[in-house]
């Protein structure tokens, strides 16, 4: 299968995470996207809830969409999550499954500080999600990386075989998707205030925070 991975905190989880997954998996068409909450993301002294509530809530989600898969790996590690010794289990996990990570313009800019960064191209193939016209300025050193091995979706689609094969690795193929403006920090700050939260995440999402009483202080 094809499988679309998709990191972070999700502290919450918010819709802003939920529809570009899904976006991404129909223009990529691919098999299911798997959303993977981080345990300790390197980049961050700590999460605002414990891995059980941030867990059980992307938990609630892949029940609401079928397409989205929960991937409980590296919640379930008690050290730092780095992506490549992720992908590394992953692969060896599931050899016949072709794996595509999904990050955005930001990640990929600062990816020269992430752990072994450039092993992630012999592990999957990297999806990078930007606003559509929006393009890296030349001058910037990843711009290179980008023009070395950046397809298009659809030129990426048309290659891939019709039959079983052995899965591939190391294109990046940008995705031109409708990005939402929203943030787990902004759902966070709008919680303790008690505004509305109706548009930003899903409403099983709603009711387990409330149920819990989460992000109150």
């Amino acid at each position: 299968m094809r499988i679309g991975i998709l990191g972070g905190t999700f502290d919450p989880i918010h819709l802003g995470h939920i529809r570009p997954a899904l976006e991404i998996k129909q223009q990529l068409q691919l098999d299911e996207v798997w959303l993977m909450p981080n345990h300790i993301p390197p980049h961050k002294q700590s999460t605002n809830v414990d891995s059980q509530h941030r867990l059980a809530m992307v938990e609630q989600i892949c029940q609401q969409y079928n397409e989205l898969k929960l991937c409980d790996i590296e919640i379930k590690r008690h050290l730092p999550s780095y992506t490549v010794v992720t992908l590394q289990q992953l692969q060896q996990a599931y050899p016949q499954h072709q794996f595509y990570f999904i990050m955005g313009m930001d990640s990929f800019i600062g990816l020269p500080s992430w752990h072994l960064w450039q092993q992630l191209f012999a592990l999957c193939h990297i999806v990078l999600c930007q606003r559509p016209g929006w393009q890296l300025d030349v001058a910037h050193p990843m711009h290179t990386i980008l023009q070395q091995k950046a397809i298009s979706c659809s030129a990426h689609i048309a290659k891939l075989p019709t039959t079983d094969h052995q899965p591939t690795t190391g294109a990046i193929i940008p995705v031109d998707i409708n990005l939402q403006d929203i943030s787990s920090t902004v759902v966070r700050k709008k919680l303790q205030r008690h505004e509305d939260v109706s548009g930003l995440i899903a409403p099983c999402t709603e009711t387990y925070i409330q149920q819990h009483q989460l992000y109150l202080s």
